[in-house]
């Protein structure tokens, strides 16, 4: 079995975007930052160079060809294994999407090159640009993000507010929470006035509730994040998924044995391989995004795990799996 679709994967439900189709345009792990939190592990080498890192030609091919087949999503979401910023071909596969489809497309950033005229001009082509904010000062922002050299946090905020002033779409800034690190009264002071100056239209707040970079990360509360979020402002609304793989899902009422047609039970297996490659997921994750039972996750997951294709790992008492590299 082979993942057929190389750069578009989904779609996926989000919290935040509902049913989203993810493309990826650039190779795994090239980022800006190498961040505590990831969850696709860490950036062996950061950078801030803009190159053709994958040709937009066949991307568009994938995606006219998904779209032939019925593909339906609430967004095409520009995201994917690093940064798409540094894809300098970004501004032309969104004109390319536009010409093909109507669907609205999200861009989801770390946000740090946005201090670039070009990446500001190509990033507000989309509906919407999710840009993300961790820290106030330069001290946290170097502990929990861990930038290139040539990224500092008085870029990446100057840079989301040049982008702010320019761009007449949305914008939805995300801040993720490390206890102890960024969590404090002076530091969440320090990025509410960052907050105000980006002027975004909304905040999403977001903890470690999946399996991180560095092992010890810890993550907040629910009534931790909701009470950060009132301090921080009437924008602001809390995303963690704070879910648990105990006990039936809404996909349990479909029938344990119906049959599947041996091509239906391969392009769902394709799907969710190539969903694992983007992002660690629970057993909860891969029935609602792939609309399956727990029996037939399992089985699919029991498969790729015996072929050496999958690995679990635990957080917080849930086992979440992902594609081994």
């Amino acid at each position: 079995m082979t993942d057929k679709k190389k750069y578009l994967y989904g779609p996926v439900p989000s919290r935040r975007l509902g049913l989203s189709c993810g493309i990826d345009i650039v190779p795994f792990k090239v980022c800006t930052l190498n961040c505590i939190y990831c969850q696709l592990g860490k950036t062996t080498r950061t950078t801030t160079e803009r190159k053709d890192y994958v040709p937009i030609e066949p991307v568009l091919a994938e995606l006219k060809q998904a779209l032939s087949e019925g593909l339906k999503a609430d967004y095409i979401t520009i995201a994917g294994s690093g940064e798409p910023t540094l894809n300098s071909r970004l501004g032309e596969l969104i004109d390319g999407i536009k010409k093909l489809t109507n669907i609205p497309i999200a861009i989801l950033t770390n946000g740090t090159l946005l201090y670039r005229q070009d990446v500001r001009a190509d990033c507000s082509k989309a509906d919407v640009v999710m840009p993300s904010l961790d820290a106030g000062d330069e001290r946290t922002f170097q502990r929990i993000n861990r930038p290139n050299s040539v990224i500092s946090i008085e870029k990446l905020i100057s840079g989301l507010c040049a982008f702010r002033k320019e761009y007449a779409g949305r914008i939805w800034l995300e801040v993720f929470f490390v206890e102890g690190i960024n969590t404090g009264a002076e530091q969440i002071a320090k990025i509410k006035e960052a907050i105000e100056l980006i002027n975004p239209d909304k905040v999403h707040l977001n903890t470690a509730v999946r399996p991180t970079a560095d092992p010890n990360i810890t993550r907040l509360s629910a009534e931790k994040l909701h009470e950060i979020a009132d301090r921080l402002g009437p924008k602001c609304e809390v995303v963690a998924e704070f879910s648990s793989d105990l006990g039936s899902t809404s996909n349990e009422s479909k029938s344990e044995d119906m049959p599947e047609h041996h091509s239906v039970i391969s392009r769902k297996a394709e799907a969710l391989l190539s969903m694992l490659k983007r992002r660690p997921c629970s057993l909860n994750d891969i029935c609602s995004g792939m609309g399956i039972n727990r029996n037939q996750a399992i089985k699919h997951i029991t498969d790729f795990q015996h072929r050496g294709l999958v690995q679990s790992e635990e957080k917080d008492g849930i086992v979440f799996f992902k594609a081994s590299l």
